[in-house]
This record gives structure tokens, sequence and C-alpha cells, in this order.
């Protein structure tokens, strides 16, 4: 023979058992890790289901996003409201009198003063002049026509007549909604930069309108390698919650052109938890006559976030 056959060196008996041990307990410590990971998926498939019920139900409420079915601005001085076109405020619908009344603005406040024929209610009494509080302050006053409710609303300084019908075919034809694959790789640690002093981060809603918000800090999170920061905003002093406005490379595709929303955490020692599985369509989305806020510039990411809620497939109207 020209060379000796290659024959496999003996291991000792222990040498064998170690390795054994060891493929043994890599196996286990995968294990243990795939069921880690299961465990932390199916805790956040459950959480992001519940939150998607309380949304639906949101929406589908007496005072959801899907009852509204008019926006009307109004002028200093009377502005007479109802079914027929001679009106000043119109809106054609069969549970308003030709003239249900009147919206007299003057110092920036607002009383209505019904038609006694008109069947216009508030807590189920007849209404004949009645001072209105806006939704500035806290909730509206609400006055009742059949399906209808109106209140006033401010925008920007602006006041208008919302109206809500509870038999409006967006609530009675609702879709329901789509979304991306739960993911944990969109539940993300975020590391908080607090502003100080807080900043007013100038915010233009979807009819061009001017606000400032009051700004504590950014979230900075990692993905794809880098880093990414949004502004936060602070609606009220006293929220348990921060405000997210953002747009990313689905916009105008898979999800709603002009950004979605969110909600996070405060931050509890410079950290919080951003999850983008409860990104969600503003109210615009949905529907004509929301006055949505929109994204500022620097909250428009040139990421593709393909979590949260998808574009809505009842479409929506000429303020999208």
């Amino acid at each position: 023979m020209l060379h000796e056959p290659h024959v496999a060196p003996r291991r000792a008996p222990g040498a064998l058992l170690a390795i054994a041990l060891l493929a043994t307990g890599i196996v286990c410590t995968s294990q243990a890790q795939q069921g880690a990971d299961g465990a932390q998926l199916q805790a956040e498939r459950d959480a992001v289901s519940a939150w998607r019920v309380q949304r639906v139900n949101s929406l589908t409420s007496d005072s959801g996003w899907l009852t509204l079915t008019g926006l009307l601005w109004l002028k200093d001085g009377a502005n007479s409201f109802g079914r027929a076109s001679s009106n000043a405020l119109v809106l054609d619908n069969a549970a308003l009198a030709a003239t249900a009344g009147s919206f007299e603005v003057s110092a920036h406040k607002v009383r209505f003063v019904a038609n006694p024929a008109a069947g216009v209610t508030h807590d189920g009494q007849a209404v004949g002049t009645i001072d209105l509080v806006s939704d500035a302050a806290g909730p509206p006053t609400v006055l009742a026509s059949g399906s209808l409710r109106f209140f006033v609303i401010e925008r920007s300084g602006n006041l208008g007549v919302r109206v809500r019908d509870l038999n409006n075919p967006h609530r009675l034809q609702f879709r329901g909604l789509s979304y991306f694959p739960v993911s944990t790789d969109w539940l993300v640690h975020a590391r908080f930069e607090s502003y100080e002093p807080q900043r007013h981060i100038k915010i233009i809603n979807i009819l061009g309108m001017q606000d400032d918000a009051l700004s504590p800090g950014a979230v900075v999170f990692t993905k794809d390698g880098r880093e990414w920061r949004l502004d936060t905003v602070l609606e009220a002093p006293a929220d348990k919650e921060l405000f997210i406005m953002f747009a990313d490379t689905t916009s105008g595709h898979e999800t709603y052109g002009a950004g979605r929303f969110m909600y996070i955490p405060l931050p509890v020692n410079g950290m919080t938890e951003v999850d983008f599985n409860k990104a969600y369509n503003p109210p615009c989305a949905l529907n004509d006559f929301a006055t949505c806020p929109l994204p500022p510039p620097q909250n428009r990411l040139q990421l593709r976030v393909d979590a949260g809620e998808k574009a809505y497939a009842g479409g929506h109207g000429s303020h999208s």
C-alpha cells in the first residue's frame, strides 16, 4: 500500500460524554430561547388583539368617528341651521327640520336659538335658547334632532358645528380594519430624550389650520442598523401617555397617505416602549368630516414600518 488508511482517532469515554452533554446543553438553551420568544410573541398578540377590540368598539360607538356627517364653520352673528338651502349652515338630512334654529356667535361664545317646531333637544328636554360649551375645555354641549347629534368644536381659534348621525352609513356599513401581522420586532425599547425646556412644535391639520403642540421630548430607537427619532406630544398635563404622529414609506401605499398615530407610555428612567403594532389610522382615513393633525416634518421616517393598521378598505372622502 502506498499510504496507511485513515483511521479516526479514538476518544476517551469521558470526552465523548462531555461532548454529548455540551450538545444537549446547546439544544436545551435553544429550545428555552424559542420558548421565551414564543411566549413573548403570544403575549404581544394577546395585548394587540385586546387593543384592536377596544378600537373597533370606540369607532362604532354612538360617539365614534364613523358617525360624523357634517362639519360647518361659524361666523360672527347669526348662523341659521337646517335642511333648507336658504340657511347659512345647510345639512341635507331627513332628521333635521327645514330650519332647526340659529347659532348666535358673539365674543367667541355661541348660543343656540331653536325653532320651536324643530324638535331640537338637550338631555331629552326641548330646547328654546341655550348657551353652548365647545369641546375646547372638555365635553361639549350636545344637541339632538332625531338621529343627529350636533355640538360646537374649536380648531385653531375657529368655531364650527360638528354633526353626528347615529344612522350614518359609514357606521352601519363598517367593513372592519386590516392589519400587518403582529411582530415583536416592532415592539421596540426606546430611549427618551427630554427637551429642557419643553418645545412647541407646529402642527398643521388636514384642513390647513395650524396649532402649536407641546413636546416634552423625543423617542430614539434602533431599526435596520441605524437610529430613528420621533417627537412626542403631551396632549394634557395629567396624561399618562404620549402621543405620536408619524409617516413612513408605507404611507400612501399599504397605509393611509397622511400618516398614522400612536400612544406610548410615559418614560421611566429615560426609557419607554414604542409598539408600532398599535399604530392606527387617523379618523380622516375613515370619514370626511374630521380635522386630523398631520405628522410634523421631523416625524416622516424613511423607514418601512410594516406593522399596525393598514389603509381602510372602506375608503375616505375629499379631505384626505
